[in-house]
């Protein structure tokens, strides 16, 4: 195929040569934008460098703080330092401190408010969690956990029969597992000083059978007229609450679980707390 001649030859070459000047201005401004981009990562890499070699200082000077924190000695400057050697010191002393500090303020804001106190250098904290029932304190527990480098549980004296995967993922959600975990503690406990409580006060009362868990509870209860026994068996299903979540009766009357003053008793058992519960249907007259 021969080339085009004449006019349309020459409207071609301008063609080809107005697109030539276009992208070379193109270019230009990419081999610009390019450059410009270097220099912000170099800038960048070298203000990284420098946090890293202060961050470096300030966990020597860390590491140094908490071991004479641990000893109960204060460190000495050392001899002969002169004025800027010793002002520098002191920066990177303070900086370590609120590195110290602001990791155990971290973990707390993590975990909820709860009591926490920095173990191995700042890499764990333990938590404790305390119990209480009707004003009282109880049994305290504690956790300690890894913060690095996940966030874990590493030992704690929680009872066994209270699994600690049952109350989600502390590394996904640390403040709503101790939430969860303190729930179910503070109801473990409620439930374990209601039964203290009713061999303390309801001296009529028979225990006849528990569990660690305090999750099932089976009483023996004299009714007044006619002077019969009465079993009372007492579910705890949920193990957040302190409450029953089922309470029956069995008796030789037959007839005293449809009866409307035991079914009173029995949503009272339900609503309220054992020893107390007891004590109104003591003093109704329903048991001795």
């Amino acid at each position: 195929m021969e080339a085009p001649k004449g006019v349309l030859s020459h409207l071609c070459t301008l063609e080809v040569r107005a697109r030539s000047r276009n992208a070379q201005p193109t270019q230009r401004s990419r081999v610009k934008e390019l450059w410009a981009r270097v220099e912000a990562l170099t800038a960048q890499r070298d203000l990284l460098r420098a946090d890293l070699r202060t961050y470096k200082d300030i966990e020597t000077r860390r590491r140094r703080l908490d071991d004479a924190c641990a000893g109960g000695e204060e460190e000495e400057e050392e001899e002969g330092m002169d004025s800027e050697d010793a002002e520098k010191s002191q920066i990177l002393h303070l900086m370590a401190r609120v590195t110290q500090l602001t990791a155990l303020l971290h973990a707390h804001q993590v975990i909820g408010g709860y009591d926490v106190v920095s173990t191995r250098q700042g890499k764990g904290a333990c938590m404790t969690l305390a119990t209480a029932f009707e004003g009282t304190y109880l049994d305290s527990f504690k956790l300690e956990m890894d913060l690095r480098p996940t966030l874990r549980v590493s030992r704690h004296n929680v009872p066994p029969f209270i699994s600690l995967s049952q109350h989600g993922d502390s590394q996904a959600d640390a403040r709503g597992f101790l939430d969860a975990l303190s729930t179910r503690l503070n109801a473990f406990a409620g439930r374990k000083q209601q039964l203290k409580l009713v061999k303390e006060l309801h001296k009529s009362v028979q225990v006849m059978e528990s569990n660690l868990l305090c999750s099932i509870l089976v009483l023996m209860l004299t009714r007044t007229t006619p002077k019969t026994a009465v079993l009372c068996t007492m579910d705890y299903l949920d193990q957040q609450r302190c409450l029953p979540t089922s309470v029956r009766f069995h008796s030789q009357d037959e007839e005293l679980p449809d009866c409307p003053e035991w079914k009173n008793n029995c949503s009272l058992l339900m609503e309220t707390p054992l020893h107390r519960a007891l004590t109104t249907m003591k003093d109704m007259g329903h048991i001795v």
